[in-house]
């Protein structure tokens, strides 16, 4: 079990540095971050442009540039903006209001949505399994960039109706709020919901529409029939063996899922008002800024390859004949 953890991690490590070092030459090749001084009235001088395509090391070849960037990330230095400022403090910051945003929402929907995914399987066909189908399709079939701003209208009538801002749909906090540490605690809580609703939603549908289908292959295997015939209540036969086995296949989506949704939920903190690795990204490509989004991206590579690791866990845990 060690020797193939150890193995996979290895092969992690490798593709992190592929991954980054892609994304690296990819931006090098294709940004060019003098362009916004380019544009200035009036215009920046040739000896201040010379200056700053200096100190952003522009004129050396992109491979040594990656491998120079490279070691500063392994000291905990992911480089300097376009604009001078310092990419660790930002990816620092960025980070924890990404995980604030997405942890309660992604945990919340995969959790209710195996639940609901295991339970329709387990009434197929039945008036609950329709009403939980065509739920989930529905959901599935609303992009996020459409259903945020209608849960954010919604708000926004609730709010009208009621004469109050019962509902906070901007920012992560209320600009000069006071009344101690509860009063924050309820007002951060408050702007924190309608996001979790959207990020809940959206990954709800997802994980029951795979959790239904696992389930379903377990619930007509053979092992069941024969636990069944040795006497096994049904119910005891489904938590007991089709439950566990069901949920070996899940595990990569649920690693995967967290990973990835941290630099996926743009469209979420776009459109709540809320700043993290996603809108980093957008602002990073926006502004032609090769460190912003080449540090999105390590994190990014990062989170999915440490689920990975996860995953091998957890499927070991499930799964007895990986261990072997």
């Amino acid at each position: 079990m060690t020797v193939y953890l150890l193995r996979r991690l290895l092969n992690y490590v490798v593709l992190l540095i592929l991954s980054t070092f892609l994304a690296y030459v990819l931006a090098s090749l294709t940004f060019d971050p003098l362009s916004a001084l380019l544009g200035r009235n009036p215009p920046v001088s040739a000896q201040a442009l010379a200056a700053k395509r200096a100190a952003l090391h522009l004129n050396e070849n992109v491979v040594l540039r990656y491998f120079s960037w490279l070691g500063g990330v392994v000291h905990g230095d992911f480089g300097q903006t376009v604009t001078a400022g310092n990419v660790t403090d930002e990816l620092g910051r960025r980070l924890l209001v990404s995980l604030r945003l997405v942890t309660i929402g992604t945990v919340l929907g995969a959790v209710l949505g195996t639940l609901l995914g295991a339970y329709s399987a387990v009434r197929q066909y039945k008036v609950f399994d329709h009403i939980a189908t065509a739920g989930t399709f529905v959901l599935l079939s609303i992009p996020v960039l459409v259903l945020a701003p209608i849960v954010k209208w919604i708000a926004v009538q609730i709010n009208q109706l009621s004469g109050h801002n019962i509902l906070q749909f901007t920012g992560e906090t209320t600009a000069g709020a006071t009344g101690g540490l509860f009063a924050e605690i309820v007002d951060r809580a408050n702007h924190l919901l309608l996001p979790t609703i959207v990020l809940t939603l959206i990954t709800l549908g997802s994980y029951s529409r795979f959790m239904r289908g696992s389930m379903l292959d377990e619930l007509g295997s053979d092992y069941i029939r024969t636990a069944r015939a040795k006497g096994l209540t049904r119910g005891r036969a489904i938590f007991r063996h089709a439950l566990r086995t069901a949920l070996i296949p899940m595990a990569p989506l649920f690693a995967f899922g967290m990973a990835t949704v941290i630099t996926g939920a743009t469209f979420t903190e776009r459109v709540f008002g809320w700043y993290g690795m996603g809108d980093w990204l957008v602002v990073g490509i926006t502004s032609q800024d090769v460190n912003i989004t080449c540090a999105v991206t390590f994190f990014a590579a990062l989170s999915v390859l440490v689920a990975g690791l996860l995953t091998d866990v957890a499927v070991a845990v499930l799964d007895p004949r990986v261990r072997t």
